[in-house]
């Protein structure tokens, strides 16, 4: 196998010597299904560890998996009263002093709502003081939650273009940044780079880059790195290449998700089209 060169690496070899188990299931409907079973699975487990609260941090990509959890919680009167959710970023204005607006259709916050909060039953919803999005005025405040329940039980997340969890884009090129620095990097506020936006505007507003705000405000590395797990689901067809450098490459603050070479409990769930090859091919 080609280290060297980790794009050449086949999909049937994709787990192979990596420091991540990865495991490969049939298409989207498969990894989004894994999703919405693990957050239930993991929340019971936390419970029968004895946790009064189970802290997730959450990502709205993928997306599809809360109507799920919602409706399993509906049907099987599943309570998920003591989930404390951390969600990992948000829009914020052209200031960055502020969120975008709730009734903005990019909003996490709006989508949060209305695909799980709203979807569950009112009895069995986490309380609304236990739904926590970083805040830009206190950046703090995320960390503070987390320490005052005893630590992140799990972070669930995506992998973007730039191999970002939440909106930890890697430095600029030219930038020097030790993985050691990037891994040590708090909640804060971020501006996005060219490749996130560019690729956020073909996955949400059919091109319109400039319909994607500059700035956000993220959950840290340093935040991410601490959680007792990390569950990674990849479910888009540009992700190919970005997977197979985060599984085979160097530990790099250039490529943010190989940090989690060095987490102890970390898995991938991907897609089998992400797996395939990241050969060219024009339509």
């Amino acid at each position: 196998m080609d280290t060297a060169n980790p794009l050449t690496i086949a999909k049937e070899r994709l787990a192979e010597g990596a420091r991540i188990p990865v495991e490969i299931v049939a298409d989207d409907a498969a990894v989004i299904g894994r999703f919405a079973e693990d957050l239930l699975a993991e929340y019971a487990a936390a419970k029968g560890r004895g946790r009064d609260k189970v802290v997730f941090i959450l990502p709205v990509g993928p997306v599809g998996q809360y109507e799920m959890v919602a409706d399993r919680c509906n049907a099987e009167g599943i309570s998920l009263a003591d989930l404390v959710v951390i969600n990992m970023d948000e829009y914020l204005t052209a200031d960055g002093r502020g969120w975008i607006a709730a009734d903005d259709p990019l909003s996490f916050r709006r989508h949060m709502d209305a695909h799980f909060y709203g979807r569950l039953r009112p009895d069995l919803a986490p309380p609304l003081e236990q739904r926590h999005f970083p805040n830009p005025r206190d950046v703090a405040a995320t960390p503070r939650l987390i320490a005052r329940h005893g630590g992140t039980d799990v972070c669930f997340g995506g992998i973007g273009i730039t191999g970002h969890v939440a909106f930890n884009d890697p430095p600029e090129p030219g930038e020097a940044c030790s993985p050691e620095a990037f891994a040590a990097l708090p909640t804060r506020v971020v501006t996005l780079s060219r490749e996130t936006r560019l690729i956020n505007s073909i996955t949400t507003s059919r091109g319109n880059v400039e319909r994607i705000p500059a700035l956000a405000v993220t959950v840290g590395m340093q935040e991410i790195l601490q959680s007792r797990k990390v569950r990674i689901y990849m479910n888009r067809f540009w992700q190919s290449a970005i997977v197979r450098k985060i599984l085979h490459g160097p530990v790099t603050a250039s490529v943010p998700a190989s940090l989690l070479q060095g987490h102890a409990d970390v898995r991938f769930v991907v897609a089998d089209f992400v797996a395939e090859l990241p050969e060219p091919q024009l339509r």
